[in-house]
């Protein structure tokens, strides 16, 4: 089944685009002297999908796994290519557990299992780009 949407122009360098879910997105980028930015960069958007697609797969994991955490925060960071057209070619991916009764091993394998098997975002990142992943623990 193909997910379909549709991205409409909206003026200056901004479009809205719709998502299957019937929610919309606003994308923009830098304009020349102007700082002022109405929307999300289309490159940038393509991270925040690596970690909300891993962290749509850890958590129910570690629901099933009887694991509790009080916060679960990644930070993805990207670097581009110098030449045109500039995509991704390194990504990291830093996943941060916070929680007084932390289980490492568990949480370990539940971010395993989304890197390796489950996030299909995290898989087309591995078609054009080198991935690497680490856990940090916060007590």
């Amino acid at each position: 089944m193909a997910d379909i949407i549709t991205t409409h122009w909206k003026g200056g360098m901004q479009f809205e685009s719709d998502n299957p879910s019937g929610k919309t997105v606003m994308m923009d980028t830098n304009v020349e002297g102007s700082d002022k930015r109405f929307g999300l960069s289309p490159k940038a958007m393509m991270l925040s999908a690596l970690a909300g697609c891993s962290g749509i797969d850890v958590l129910p994991l570690l629901v099933k796994m009887k694991v509790v955490v009080d916060d679960l925060k990644m930070i993805v960071q990207g670097e581009l290519t110098e030449e045109h057209p500039k995509y991704y070619h390194t990504v990291t991916v830093d996943y941060h557990f916070y929680g007084k009764n932390l289980n490492e091993n568990k949480i370990n394998k539940a971010v395993n299992l989304s890197v390796e098997k489950y996030c299909g975002v995290m898989e087309m990142f591995r078609q054009f780009a080198k991935v690497g992943t680490k856990v940090h623990f916060h007590k």
